[in-house]
């Protein structure tokens, strides 16, 4: 079966301003029924399933039902491969099909691979770091930055931040509470079999049905809604809203690196995840410790962002930048496939 990478890159795969309110509705609440979708875009239940149809059969959108790795004794590691450039496309595309890679890009002018790596427990041991790769001539250097701490992300993107849905339609749609957030120092949670056969069906298809996952999982459906709420309530499950990446290279996209003071990090950090230019804000291990994805209309956007909003950021020692060239893989561990599917 196909999956994004063998699909042709299409300049004009550009959302319509009623797949951009959809978008933003999913990625306020990504299992809201199309009922509560509909009452809060003002339009009928059966015009709000096809729009999402549609969307999702183009392969524009799609939601998918993630875990927060910390909840699970997991760790993050955000991992830069320099390479030669007649190496980066395959050993990216190999890297992106991978299930404990997500957001996988190119950048750099080409020679270098920027992902995200999830490692079972606290520690970095994945043979495809320490040892395929370094191995692979083509690759020149490999390192690693354990994810410390997300300032903005996960569930939220910049949609949060300049949709077109207004605070009364945000309201309406948002999820109930999930009350406090757990302690730095809680346990992970426990999962059993059924529970990560349910993640993993969500990871491919967060808006799949009750009765659907009942039936894959052997669950009943009550179970399956009650573990999803649990899920959840517990900060293990979130829900988030995944692009073509050709929709996401609309604007010009760019990673940064900055050293910030130490004792200024958390301030700058929070800073920075209020710019509505950024759609991820990190802490992370390392010289650079604050590490952020950024989408802008163009260069010269990008000047005047790195020269104005970044250039004050509290605590700010050095500023590196790379411009994404591709995106090769999105949020998901899964690549998503050609084939349809409605929810």
């Amino acid at each position: 079966m196909k999956t994004y990478l063998d699909i042709p890159v299409d300049a004009h795969r550009e959302l319509s301003d009623d797949e951009t309110a959809l978008a933003h509705a999913l990625q306020i609440n990504g299992r809201a029924s199309f009922k509560e979708i509909a009452d809060v875009l003002g339009v009928s239940d059966q015009t709000a399933a096809r729009r999402w149809s549609r969307a999702r059969s183009a392969g524009r959108l799609r939601v998918l039902g993630l875990t927060d790795p910390l909840r699970l004794g997991d760790s993050s590691w955000i991992v830069r491969i320099r390479c030669t450039p007649d190496a980066s496309a395959s050993i990216g595309e190999a890297l992106a099909r991978r299930p404990d890679t997500t957001w996988v890009t190119l950048s750099s002018g080409g020679t270098e691979l920027v992902c995200v790596v999830r490692a079972r427990g606290p520690g970095l041991r994945e043979p495809l770091l320490l040892q395929k790769l370094p191995r692979t001539p083509q690759v020149m250097d490999v390192s690693a930055h354990c994810l410390l701490h997300i300032f903005f992300g996960r569930d939220l993107s910049s949609i949060n931040k300049s949709g077109p849905l207004t605070p009364a339609q945000v309201a309406a749609l948002e999820p109930a509470p999930l009350g406090p957030e757990p302690a730095a120092d809680a346990a992970p949670v426990a999962l059993d079999d059924g529970d990560r056969q349910l993640l993993d069906l969500l990871a491919r298809d967060g808006r799949a049905a009750p009765g659907e996952l009942a039936a894959a999982t052997g669950l009943s459906q009550s179970t399956v809604r009650r573990r999803i709420a649990e899920l959840r309530a517990a900060r293990v499950l979130y829900f988030d809203v995944d692009y073509h990446p050709d929709i996401l290279q609309r604007n010009f996209r760019a990673v940064l690196w900055l050293e910030i003071d130490p004792a200024r990090l958390a301030e700058a950090g929070r800073a920075l995840a209020s710019h509505p230019e950024v759609p991820f804000a990190a802490a992370v291990t390392g010289t650079t410790n604050l590490y952020a994805s950024v989408s802008v209309p163009g260069v010269q956007h990008f000047y005047r962002y790195l020269t104005g909003s970044v250039a004050t950021l509290p605590g700010l020692r050095h500023t590196a930048t790379a411009p994404v060239h591709r995106t090769l893989k999105g949020p998901g561990p899964y690549l998503p496939t050609t084939a349809t599917a409605t929810g």
